[in-house]
């Protein structure tokens, strides 16, 4: 297609300033005619196009009279995105060039712009475009990006249960250990553990002991609230951080959990599973120095569970 907008002009007269400037009008449209990228000129204040070179003829078509707007972006009005302010200082003298990425939502490829603020053949600052199309190279680029957080998110969560797990936990918990003692606010710890889990392993299977768990902690996570954090810190054993909680009410707490966990039956080749826990609770001291300190203390509880016989939750005493 040939676009009524009219060429480069440059002067056909050589130039002895050096070789680069000795190229004719007809020969720097030919350069800019075989570019694999975008190549456009408008104007700043009324965004006609007052120049496109032959690649974006091919995809946009016909550009005579109109707005770069129309044509690149098939709008009614100047692009949100446009970087005209950037090209130009207040006294209206040219900016460095301004380069940056974007998505055309009209043809959905990527493209690498460099734009600039240039003297056009009347001497008036105008827009210059290079915009080159980088889609294959951005595909790749997301793929590792989406790779990436998979594998973040694949260290930071319990592959069976999708809780946080221990790494997550220590992470998660000391910001929110520090956070509570900065606010002096309360934060208590329960540690869970699932009593006789290995006979259930032993007598209905791993794949039975693996419902189990998932189970268990779907039960227990939806009783407690958003602002809670439980982890699985590995086997039947799991965690739970409640801010603004006091010893009695995370006690308390425990307890409707126990329920829950006694009142859960996993069915299972049509056998039923139950199931009963073992908790053990504490709360945060303003002399705690990190997180394990809390976690060896809500240890020696949920110990003093299982030697009392197991299914029942004791709070941390000195």
């Amino acid at each position: 297609m040939t676009s009524k907008i009219p060429s480069i002009e440059l002067s056909d007269e050589p130039s002895t300033d050096s070789p680069a400037a000795m190229i004719s009008a007809g020969g720097l449209q030919a350069v800019l005619d075989n570019l694999d990228a975008l190549v456009y000129v408008s104007d700043f204040e009324t965004y006609e196009l007052l120049y496109m070179n032959a690649y974006g003829r091919r995809i946009w078509g016909e550009t005579s009279g109109r707005k770069c707007w129309q044509v690149l972006q098939d709008s009614e009005g100047p692009c949100d995105f446009c970087t005209n302010h950037l090209l130009r200082s207040p006294d209206g003298s040219a900016r460095p060039p301004h380069v940056w990425e974007f998505q055309n939502q009209v043809d959905q490829r990527w493209y690498q712009c460099r734009d600039q603020a240039i003297p056009w053949t009347n001497g008036k600052l105008v827009r210059l475009e290079i915009a080159t199309d980088i889609t294959d190279r951005k595909k790749i680029e997301l793929a590792l990006h989406k790779a990436h957080e998979r594998a973040q998110t694949a260290a930071l969560e319990d592959e069976l249960t999708g809780l946080p797990n221990r790494r997550a936990f220590f992470q998660l918990g000391n910001h929110m250990l520090h956070q509570a003692l900065r606010n002096h606010s309360t934060l208590s710890m329960v540690m869970v553990d699932l009593d006789f889990f290995k006979n259930i392993n032993d007598t209905y299977g791993h794949q039975a002991g693996d419902e189990v768990l998932v189970r268990v902690s779907e039960v227990m996570q939806a009783r407690l609230r958003e602002s809670d954090l439980i982890a699985r810190m590995g086997g039947e054993e799991f965690v739970l951080l409640l801010p603004e909680t006091s010893t009695d009410k995370a006690r308390e707490i425990a307890q409707q959990l126990l329920t829950l966990i006694r009142a859960l039956g996993v069915p299972h080749e049509g056998d039923t599973i139950k199931l009963s826990a073992s908790f053990g609770v504490t709360s945060i001291r303003p002399d705690d120095p990190n997180l394990e300190v809390l976690l060896q203390r809500a240890d020696q509880a949920l110990y003093q569970s299982k030697e009392q016989g197991r299914g029942r939750i004791s709070l941390y005493v000195d």
